[in-house]
């Protein structure tokens, strides 16, 4: 059995990483490794009541996110402004070229796909602006719409049926988390994790795929 279905992530796949991004900004304020990522984002490997994860389930406002997350900055003795972090992580996040080319490659393949993404309202026209995603896509999963955000199974779960109802094991996931890959693996999706060059987990993509890709090429 082949496969049907690819599923990507948008941060740290079709941009640059955001959590290599806020490590850089908790390093410019004296922060521990990882502190600053975890006072802003939670355990991501989790679905918590974080402010951030209650953010990307669309529960709460991003200024009442920014308030709560400064308090916990405070918590551990640092001043930590929200809105000056999302700044320093948008700093460079153009879409990633080769990335996009080859959802095309996949899409002219005869294979489906679907963007799976934990994201919030205040972000929406934001990220739409950096990919054409009607072209690319036959689904969207956006986690502050659906009142989910991986690793949740049913973010997966609703992508597979928007794209007809795939098997799990007849789909490809790709996301540079690593507890979002392994979520995607306890459901039987090949998983593929994105690193800062997203080359090599490309090139796994078109291995995985390659009898579909040369079929589609004929």
């Amino acid at each position: 059995m082949g496969f049907e279905a690819v599923l990507f992530d948008l941060g740290g796949v079709f941009t640059p990483s955001p959590f290599e991004a806020a490590e850089k900004a908790g390093a410019d304020m004296g922060a521990a490794p990882g502190q600053l990522m975890e006072i802003v984002f939670g355990p991501y490997h989790e679905d918590t009541d974080h402010p951030w994860h209650r953010l990307e389930r669309g529960e709460t406002e991003l200024e009442t996110a920014r308030g709560e997350i400064a308090e916990l900055g405070r918590v551990h003795g640092l001043e930590v402004d929200l809105f000056a972090v999302l700044a320093s992580l948008a700093s460079d996040n153009g879409g990633r070229q080769v990335v996009i080319d080859c959802v095309r490659e996949v899409r002219a393949a005869g294979l489906r796909t679907a963007l799976v993404t934990n994201n919030i309202r205040e972000f929406g026209d934001a990220w739409k602006s950096l990919l054409p995603v009607r072209e690319l896509f036959d689904a969207v999963a956006d986690s502050c719409l659906l009142g989910v955000r991986k690793p949740d199974p049913a973010m997966f779960e609703f992508a597979l049926a928007q794209l007809g109802d795939v098997d799990p094991t007849r789909a490809v996931f790709l996301d540079d988390f690593a507890g979002n890959v392994d979520a995607a693996r306890r459901l039987g999706m090949h998983s593929i994790l994105v690193e800062s060059d997203p080359g090599p987990a490309l090139a796994e993509l078109r291995a995985v795929l390659a009898v579909e890709l040369a079929v589609g090429s004929r």
